[in-house]
């Protein structure tokens, strides 16, 4: 699996294209102010990018949307309950006193059980509400193989959890999510969260102030 973060300012969120390196296919997930960054990776590593995967629709994983979508002309993925969210960006902007422009709309939502492909590996979407309702994880890693890679948006950090202060969020939910999805894959399973450094399952259930008396 070949991936490819960038993240600039003001948010610094991470946004990644993930590729196939047998194939080249490729998922784009969570462009936001740093899209210009993934299209130019998606462009020099000639990957064929076959869908827009959001793991939730907070303002700074989603304004570059747009671009990505008008570019590469792929479907966008988001879990339904984060729809609202989606549809408000320009209030959300209105929150942080920030100018942002209305996204082209949803193709399409995860549903349980239903995993997206693109070449030889598959990306599951988890939902990990509590972070906002519609949060999701996107477990991914190879069809002929169990073991997988993490890309966990706003749910889980490095030393950390999700911010639960905004509209639709709940830290009982969010800590309950965690547990019960996220703490079941492998210690050594990597997380690849929305902000900051990679980390893994086992350092976070040993060390993440809020999960050790989880």
């Amino acid at each position: 699996m070949q991936i490819e973060l960038a993240s600039v300012p003001p948010f610094y969120k991470n946004g990644y294209v993930v590729a196939c390196e047998e194939t080249g296919e490729a998922v784009i997930i969570d462009p936001g102010d740093e899209v210009d960054e993934l299209l130019r990776v998606v462009r020099a590593t000639a990957s064929d990018v076959k869908a827009i995967l959001l793991t939730h629709a907070h303002l700074d994983h989603i304004t570059g949307v747009g671009r990505a979508k008008a570019e590469l002309g792929v479907p966008i993925w988001l879990h339904r309950d984060d729809l609202f969210l989606y549809d408000g960006i320009v209030e959300q902007g209105l929150m942080f006193g920030l100018e942002v422009s209305r996204q082209p709309p949803v193709d399409c939502f995860y549903e349980p059980g239903i995993a997206f492909r693109f070449g030889r590996y598959v990306a599951e979407p988890l939902h990990t509400p509590g972070h906002c309702p519609g949060g999701v994880c996107l477990a991914i890693g190879r069809t002929d193989e169990d073991r997988r890679e993490l890309f966990v948006g706003d749910t889980l950090f490095a030393g950390s959890i999700g911010r639960t202060d905004l509209p639709g969020g709940s830290q009982e939910q969010l800590l309950r999510s965690i547990v019960d999805v996220l703490l079941r894959f492998p210690d050594d399973t990597v997380v690849h969260p929305g902000h900051g450094p990679d980390t893994t399952i086992g350092r976070e259930r040993a060390t993440n102030p809020f999960l050790i008396h989880v």
